[in-house]
């Protein structure tokens, strides 16, 4: 199975010899991809190039990197599953999306993703800062 991580800056990955089907893994600039049972291995570059040459929340650009692998390929099998997990200034994930058991995940994704973004700081704040935090208007935090 590939692996891949960033972090400081650095980016590493590895496929083993026992990464099923089609597989590859790709370092790019502060970005890394990796997949096994791919349509086709372009799938990878697919993934980095878009991310590398997208602007925005992180968010915004893996999922743009994401929906660039779909379209070039994704995986040589049905896609029933998609996520997006964020760390980025404390040391939890701040987003943690994910879309399990649908005929079109990527697209759910997308929706998900739309509703959490604007929220996204204000529950870190909540968490930080529960006096600081924005109301919800829901009994108890009026």
């Amino acid at each position: 199975m590939p692996v891949g991580g960033v972090g400081d800056g650095q980016a590493a990955a590895f496929s083993g010899a026992r990464s099923l089907g089609v597989h590859r893994d790709r370092v790019g600039s502060r970005v890394v991809a990796a997949g096994n049972m791919l349509w086709r291995a372009e799938v990878v570059d697919a993934i980095v190039e878009s991310f590398e040459n997208s602007v925005g929340e992180l968010e915004e650009r893996l999922f743009t990197a994401l929906a660039a692998g779909l379209v070039a390929g994704g995986e040589a099998g049905p896609v029933y599953s998609a996520g997006l997990a964020v760390i980025r200034e404390v040391p939890w994930r701040e987003t943690d999306l994910r879309v399990d058991w649908s005929e079109q995940p990527v697209t759910d994704l997308r929706v998900l993703l739309d509703r959490w973004l604007p929220q996204r700081d204000d529950y870190v704040t909540r968490a930080l800062n529960p006096a600081a935090a924005p109301s919800y208007g829901v009994p108890g935090n009026e």
